[in-house]
């Protein structure tokens, strides 16, 4: 089923009681088109000194988005600023990722590009996709009201995968040789503890997923985002009774991936 960009939440269907703001004075009952929305981001990704590094820097995603409804009549955001920030953060740390793994001068400028264009960029879309999807097909209030706009899923997973990053590399990047040293050493204990950071990060991810899609008032039981958690703790104690390092099995990845 083919789904349209959702017009913007209409003023009449919603309460604007959360924002002392007055509706915008270019208010109209119907929003722009996806293909102008998406003309106006990417030309925006070209002008730095348009974008609000410190509203983006000081603000939670929520909080933007709640904003963004409020003054501009739609839940996506319309600056790519926070988008900017955390592609810069990956570069950055990826950098340190692959001297850390002892990479050439070349592979670890072909390890940033997959890290931040097909793992960040790339996957994100795919993400994305699938959960506009499932909430535009199955948890909308009304069939015939406002759907979700795919740049608000796209939002929801930059939100969500900022947080489980951080989560999971806050000490591998900090000291990212003493990491590895952790990851490649034999025995449960490093498996332990390489599992349970990949366990909490996920679920970190999925429940900032979760508080995303249930802030819609035109969606219904997003607890549904959250149902893979029981097996995803499944999957965590098979990993430690077959003895699978995750980390260890990434870093061998990408291994493989930058040097053949």
């Amino acid at each position: 089923m083919k789904y349209s960009t959702s017009p913007t939440p209409s003023l009449n269907n919603y309460p604007r009681s959360t924002s002392p703001l007055p509706a915008p004075a270019n208010y109209q009952p119907t929003t722009a088109s996806a293909a102008v929305k998406r003309y106006k981001y990417i030309r925006r990704l070209f002008k730095f000194n348009q974008m609000d590094f410190e509203v983006c820097c000081l603000a939670n995603g929520v909080s933007v988005c709640l904003t963004t409804e409020n003054t501009k009549s739609q839940f996506a955001r319309d600056d790519p600023a926070f988008l900017v920030l955390l592609s810069v953060w990956l570069f950055l740390s990826s950098i340190c990722l692959g001297l850390a793994m002892g990479l050439t001068t070349g592979k670890v400028a072909l390890f940033v590009l997959f890290v931040v264009f097909v793992d960040f960029i790339g996957a994100g879309i795919l993400v994305s996709t699938f959960f506009w999807y499932v909430s535009n097909t199955y948890l909308r209030r009304d069939p015939d009201g406002p759907d979700v706009e795919w740049g608000y899923a796209f939002d929801v997973h930059i939100n969500a995968f900022f947080r489980h990053s951080r989560c999971y590399t806050s000490s591998k990047y900090q000291n990212p040789s003493a990491f590895l040293d952790i990851l490649f050493r034999d025995g449960f204990l490093s498996c332990l503890v390489s599992n349970t950071f990949w366990l909490a990060s996920i679920i970190y991810y999925l429940y900032i997923t979760f508080l995303g899609y249930s802030n819609l008032p035109m969606l219904q039981n997003a607890r549904v985002f959250l149902l893979p958690l029981p097996i995803l703790f499944l999957t965590y104690l098979a990993t430690l009774a077959m003895g699978w390092n995750l980390s260890e099995m990434l870093v061998y990845f990408y291994m493989m991936r930058v040097l053949h």
